[in-house]
C-alpha cells in the first residue's frame, strides 16, 4: 500500500466513523459497532473502498497494546488484590456456566472441541467499555454499584490475559496441539515472571529517577511512556509471549508510580485513534459470504448471553448479600460479551486453532449482544447516553 492510498484509507475510516457515529449516538449504540459496522461496508466483503486491510490491521494492533498498558496502569496491585477476595468467586463461577453454555452450543453445531471451547471461553467475558462508558461516573463509579461492576471487570481482563497467553503459547502451528507442549509451557512460566521482574526492577532503578528528574518535561514523560510500552511489548514477543502481554505487563510496572494516571489520562486519545482502526479491520475481515452458514448459532449464542448472564450474575451476588435491584443491575450491565472476545477471535484466528466460521460466530455473537444489552442498559439504568432524561446520569 502506498502512502497516497494509506492517507486515503485513513481519510475514508475516521470521515465515516465520524458519520457513523454520529448515527450510533442518536440510536445509543455503543461507537465500537459503528466502527465494525464501517469496517463491513468499506472492506473487501463491502464496496471495497479499502482493499489493504492488512496494514490497517498491523497499525490497529497498537491500539489493543495501548489498551493493555491502560488497564495495567489503573491496576495497582494492591487494589487488584482487595478486589479479587470479593468478586473472584463470582467471576468463575459465572465463566464456568457462561463457558459450558458457550461450548455446548458450539459443539452441537458442528465444530470441533479446540473451536468449541474457544467460542465458549469467548462468551464468558464482558465489556469493559460499555461496562465503563454507560456507569455513571458522577453517581456509581464511587458508589457500591460501580465498584462490583468495576472489580468484576478487571478480574474478566486478568482472565482474558490468561488466555491471550495461552493461545500464544501455540506460536503459531495449526493446531492447539501445541498448547499442551511441557518444553513451550516451561518456557512462558519461565519467561513471564522473569519479565515481570525486570520490568519492576527497571521502573524502579531507571525510569522512576528519570521521570523525578525531569518531570516538568510532559513530553518527555509521554515519550518515555510510549517507548517503555512498546520496548517490553517487542521484549515480550521476542521471548514467546505476545505483545499484549509486554504491553500489560509495562503498565502493571508503572502503576504505583506517582504519575500513573497522568501517562493513563494523556494516553487515551491515541489508544482511541488505533482502537479505531482495530475495530474497522475487525469488520473489514467480516466474511459476508459466510453470514448465511453463521447466523444461527452465533444467535443462539447471543441469546443464550443476553439471557443467561443477568441471571447468573443476580443469583451469585444476591447468594453474597447484595440487593436484588442492585445484583439485576450489574447483571444487565455486564449482560455482553466482550471486545476482549473480538481480539480472542483474531488471535485464535490467525493462529490457526480456529476456522473462519468459528472465528465468524465469535465476531457476530459479539456484535448482537452489543446491540441488544446496550439498549436493555439505556433504557432501563442510568447512563450518560438513557433515552429519558430521568435516567440520563453523566
Amino acid at each position: 500500500m502506498g502512502n497516497e492510498s494509506l492517507i486515503f484509507s485513513v481519510f475514508l475510516i475516521f470521515s465515516g466513523a465520524g458519520v457513523l457515529a454520529s448515527f450510533a449516538l442518536f440510536t445509543r449504540q455503543p461507537l465500537i459497532v459503528a466502527y465494525i459496522v464501517l469496517g463491513v461496508l468499506l472492506g473487501p466483503y463491502g464496496f471495497e473502498l479499502v482493499k489493504d486491510a492488512k496494514t490497517l490491521e498491523e497499525i490497529g494492533h497498537i491500539g489493543i497494546m495501548f489498551l493493555l498498558f491502560l488497564l495495567g496502569l489503573d491496576l495497582q496491585p494492591r487494589n487488584f488484590l482487595q478486589l479479587l477476595s470479593k468478586t473472584a468467586l463470582i467471576a468463575i463461577l459465572s465463566a464456568l456456566v457462561l463457558g459450558f453454555t458457550g461450548f455446548g452450543i458450539s459443539y452441537l453445531f458442528g465444530f470441533s472441541f479446540v473451536e468449541s471451547s474457544i467460542i465458549g471461553i469467548a462468551t464468558t467475558f464482558s465489556s469493559t467499555i460499555i461496562g465503563i462508558k454507560l456507569l455513571p461516573t458522577t453517581v456509581l463509579h464511587h458508589k457500591h454499584t460501580g465498584e462490583i461492576l468495576i472489580s468484576i471487570l478487571l478480574l474478566q481482563d486478568i482472565l482474558a490475559i490468561i488466555v491471550l497467553i495461552v493461545l500464544n503459547s501455540g506460536n503459531g502451528t495449526d493446531s492447539a496441539s501445541n498448547i499442551e507442549n511441557p518444553t513451550q509451557i516451561l518456557q512462558l512460566l519461565a519467561a513471564l515472571p522473569a519479565l515481570i521482574i525486570f520490568a519492576m526492577g527497571f521502573v524502579r532503578w531507571v525510569m522512576l529517577p528519570l521521570l523525578r528528574r525531569f518531570d516538568r518535561f510532559h513530553e518527555y514523560i509521554f515519550l518515555l511512556a510510549i517507548g517503555w510500552c512498546l520496548g517490553l511489548a517487542v521484549m515480550a514477543e521476542h521471548f514467546q509471549l505476545s505483545l499484549e502481554i509486554g504491553a500489560f505487563i509495562a503498565g502493571i510496572s508503572l502503576a504505583n508510580s506517582p504519575i500513573a494516571q497522568y501517562i493513563a489520562i494523556n494516553l487515551k486519545p491515541l489508544r482511541d485513534f488505533f482502537l479505531i482502526l482495530f475495530f474497522f479491520t475487525i469488520g473489514a475481515n467480516f466474511n459476508l459470504t459466510l453470514l448465511s452458514d453463521i447466523i444461527v448459532p452465533a444467535s443462539l449464542l447471543a441469546a443464550a448471553v443476553l439471557v443467561l448472564k443477568p441471571a447468573v450474575y443476580s443469583f451469585l451476588l444476591r447468594k453474597t448479600g447484595e440487593e436484588k435491584s442492585l445484583s439485576w443491575e450489574v447483571g444487565f450491565r455486564l449482560g455482553q460479551t466482550s471486545e476482549f472476545s473480538l481480539l480472542i477471535a483474531y488471535i485464535a484466528s490467525s493462529l490457526h486453532f480456529i476456522g473462519d466460521e468459528a472465528s465468524m460466530v465469535i465476531q457476530a455473537t459479539a456484535i448482537l449482544t452489543f446491540l441488544f444489552s446496550t439498549y436493555i442498559i439505556v433504557f432501563r439504568y442510568p447512563s450518560p447516553i438513557a433515552v429519558s432524561d430521568r435516567l440520563r446520569r453523566d
